[in-house]
């Protein structure tokens, strides 16, 4: 299943895909870095965690996502991989939610394919999936990032403290959010109503 609207295009993470993603991460490490999750020191005598390989990062989406619990992709741009967008978290019964991680190429930021990818990802979610809630955890610092859900127009909800472990420590996270009935038309529409001169979605 790929989802697509112009040049850019998400489809689940292979690991055909190694090499590519290995490149794009080895390329951004630096810009990258300061936003990523890590894990934090164990318990006294416990064993130390280890970073997942890329096999085994691989098998551990697709397991949560046959599960039905996480949807991961990787986001294209002009036929090359770019970057990686995941909707974690999923929750059915009364709540029907989920939450989306992602990170892109520096050379492309800034040229709308982020806010695209995330706009697919939850129009499919709301649309095809069934979820009723999106949510975006973003650092206070990370501006760009934080520029990709307020192009996108996502609710600002307030902070988590220490939410998440992220560059070697806890870190402080702001939580966005839309639900269903927010865009009945569809995010991805109304992401292009809010770009002038913009093609509509699906024309190409």
């Amino acid at each position: 299943m790929a989802l697509r609207d112009g040049d850019v295009v998400l489809r689940p993470i292979k690991f055909r895909d190694q090499r590519a993603w290995r490149e794009v991460n080895r390329r951004n490490r630096d810009w990258l870095r300061p936003w990523e999750a890590t894990i934090p020191p164990p318990a006294p005598g416990a064993p130390a965690a280890r970073r997942p390989t890329y096999r085994q990062m691989v098998r551990h989406l697709r397991a949560e996502a046959h599960a039905g619990r996480m949807l991961p992709f990787v986001v294209e741009y002009r036929g090359q991989l770019v970057g990686q967008l995941t909707v974690a978290g999923i929750t059915w019964g009364s709540m029907c939610s989920g939450h989306v991680g992602y990170w892109v190429d520096r050379e492309v930021a800034g040229r709308g394919v982020m806010p695209t990818a995330v706009a697919l990802a939850v129009d499919h979610c709301f649309h095809t999936v069934g979820l009723h809630r999106m949510e975006v955890c973003i650092r206070p610092e990370n501006g760009p990032s934080r520029r990709v859900v307020e192009k996108l127009g996502f609710r600002e909800e307030g902070l988590r403290p220490r939410y998440l472990h992220i560059d070697g420590a806890w870190r402080d996270h702001l939580v966005f959010a839309l639900t269903a009935d927010e865009v009945p038309e569809g995010l991805l529409r109304r992401w292009y109503r809010a770009r002038p001169g913009a093609h509509r979605p699906g024309t190409g």
